[in-house]
């Protein structure tokens, strides 16, 4: 096992391949073993090449609600009536700090992806 952090593309398409080759490797092996290695090192060039940023604040919510079968009507309670949750929904309205306190505790989401829609309504 000769293994080296990624410099290039060109390297990083040769790590791919032989973790492909490597990733059904039986637990406790030094097969698996490297694999668990590229992995580390495939993430770290990822991380710095192809970074991914979050979706923003009202996105997030969609996705939450369409992973947890929501409709609109049953965010009434952490934001408000019903045409509130259109509004923010449909950002003509944005969250205000006693909504993303609920919204956090209702979706599991982090309280600082919700806030940035609050700092940019400041």
């Amino acid at each position: 096992m000769n293994v080296s952090l990624i410099k290039n593309e060109e390297e990083y398409k040769l790590v791919l391949e032989r973790f492909d080759l490597l990733f059904d490797a039986p637990k406790g092996t030094s097969e698996s073993d490297e694999a668990d290695l590229l992995a580390l090192i495939i993430e770290e060039y990822e991380n710095k090449h192809y970074p991914v940023e979050s979706p923003d604040p009202i996105a997030a919510i969609r996705i939450r609600m369409e992973e947890m079968n929501l409709k609109q009507v049953d965010l009434v309670d952490e934001i408000g009536g019903k045409n509130r949750v259109s509004e923010i929904l449909n950002r003509r309205r944005k969250l205000n700090v006693d909504m993303i306190r609920k919204l956090t505790r209702r979706l599991n989401l982090s309280a600082s992806l919700l806030i940035e829609d609050y700092q940019l309504a400041k």
